[in-house]
């Protein structure tokens, strides 16, 4: 039995729904299908989610699921769950979970013993990044860089040294400051990419060094939703600064002293013994 089939059952499960992040042509028939079958769906906002229901002909009944009521709605899903009743989860636009209000929900779905299936479809992290022509073997997702601060300022530094490519949100209004802040650390010549309105009429790819795009959106103002892509680090020899300037982040020195330094030797490709050598003359110091 498939498990998109069991609530018919009488078996509650959660479906995880990916919805469409701007051309509503993107929804896939197998998520229709879901929202159709479930008896309720947790929207973050009923009132953007009501239209994208309306065009598709979805009467199911709604609840609010945000991240200012998750707790209480978590409770209110499971008590659902519990009667055998399934229900489907989805975000404002694209992937739940995915820089959206879900985590606390599917895991305590999940500690209660229930199914949690997705129902993929549209990210636009991975569409941002499929269409960037930076390196795709390895990225990471970053979400929003946090506004100020010694966090802000740390993020920074470790994508100074990143041997892959990073994917980031931005609003327009931060944009250009977060753009001088990465040329200001010594990224300026990185390769980079800034995908605004993915999926609607005004879609755009503004690529280059992070100085060229910073140049563009200097002089064109950003709008929209937008998609920032670092890619890795110009590849160089490590200096004993680089080392000692990673061991050093925040969330290197509580670990163990052999972790710490393989964990750096891997992220520089650089032997062990040198890491840990250094490692060795900072904590003398």
């Amino acid at each position: 039995m498939k498990a998109e089939d069991k609530h018919l059952k009488g078996e509650g499960q959660l479906f995880i729904v990916a919805t469409p992040i701007g051309n509503l042509g993107d929804m896939t028939h197998r998520a229709v299908e879901t929202l159709q079958s479930v008896d309720l769906i947790a929207a973050e906002d009923t009132r953007v989610s009501s239209k994208l229901l309306a065009h598709y002909a979805i009467t199911t009944p709604m609840v609010v699921c945000h991240e200012h009521n998750e707790a209480a709605a978590a409770k209110k899903i499971i008590e659902h769950l519990q009667a055998g009743r399934s229900v489907a989860l989805i975000s404002d636009a694209g992937t739940p979970l995915i820089n959206d209000p879900g985590y606390r929900l599917v895991t305590e779905v999940r500690k209660a013993g229930f199914i949690v299936t997705p129902i993929p479809g549209v990210s636009s992290p991975i569409a941002a990044l499929s269409a960037s022509g930076l390196p795709t073997d390895q990225f990471s997702y970053v979400g929003f860089l946090p506004r100020s601060g010694r966090a802000r300022s740390e993020l920074i530094s470790r994508l100074e040294v990143a041997a892959h490519t990073h994917v980031l949100l931005e609003s327009p209004r931060r944009l250009v400051k977060t753009l001088e802040d990465l040329c200001s650390s010594n990224m300026s010549d990185r390769e980079a990419c800034v995908a605004r309105e993915l999926t609607k009429l005004h879609e755009t790819f503004i690529c280059g060094t992070l100085a060229e795009v910073a140049l563009h959106f200097q002089e064109h103002a950003p709008r929209g939703e937008i998609v920032l892509l670092i890619g890795p680090a110009l590849e160089r020899e490590a200096t004993d600064d680089d080392l000692i300037k990673a061991l050093s982040a925040s969330g290197m020195v509580s670990l163990p002293p052999s972790k710490r330094a393989g964990s750096v030797a891997k992220q520089f490709g650089v032997p062990k013994s040198r890491v840990y050598s250094l490692l060795l003359e900072m904590d003398a110091g």
